[in-house]
């Protein structure tokens, strides 16, 4: 069985969607047993909620982005990372990371490098997307990959949408699709 993490802070509810979509994906791969950790509104996780991070077999890694970069409590939550870094509880652990924002550019790739380069000081192995950007004339908004993204997970939620309203199908269906990505190369990883 490997063990999947999904840790992440929402501010507004869109970005917990975009998790649960991850989730929801990476549970469709047999064998995997999936957890969604929110990230509180001050930035913190409790000690139980750490002790599963470092049993995870792979981390993903989520965050709205909020002037281009991740939330301060994402980042409250990532310089708490260093308790784990300086034992290397994570290395070789899977890692893959998300973000959504209001525009359609947003900055959001800046926000997947810091998730990125955090992995990557913790020794993680990066998943990105493997998918193929909905590119052509005939490609519509709700297409699978509409934004177009290899580094890691985009979506995009309007400014004055609920929840509800966004992040819209197209990009849930790509959070579904990215984490069951995640989770088969994390069980191919594990030898699973």
């Amino acid at each position: 069985m490997s063990n999947l993490i999904v840790v992440f802070h929402s501010g507004y509810g869109h970005t917990v969607r975009q998790a649960q979509s991850v989730a929801r994906g990476a549970g469709e791969v047999e064998g995997t047993s999936v957890r969604l950790l929110a990230i509180s509104q001050e930035g913190l996780l409790g000690e139980e909620e750490w002790a599963a991070l470092d049993a995870a077999d792979a981390v993903v890694f989520g965050t709205p982005t909020y002037m281009g970069g991740p939330s301060w409590q994402f980042k409250r939550f990532a310089d708490a990372t260093s308790k784990a870094w300086m034992k290397q509880k994570w290395k070789d652990k899977i890692a893959a990371g998300f973000t959504n924002s209001a525009t359609i550019n947003g900055d959001k790739l800046a926000t997947l490098q810091y998730l990125h380069t955090l992995a990557m000081q913790q020794g993680m192995l990066w998943v990105g997307t493997g998918m193929l950007p909905a590119n052509s004339k005939s490609a519509q908004r709700n297409d699978v990959n509409w934004l177009g993204s290899s580094s890691g997970l985009m979506a995009q939620s309007p400014s004055d949408a609920s929840p509800e309203e966004g992040p819209l199908p197209g990009d849930l269906e790509t959070a579904r699709l990215f984490g069951g990505r995640v989770a088969r190369v994390a069980a191919r990883w594990n030898g699973r």
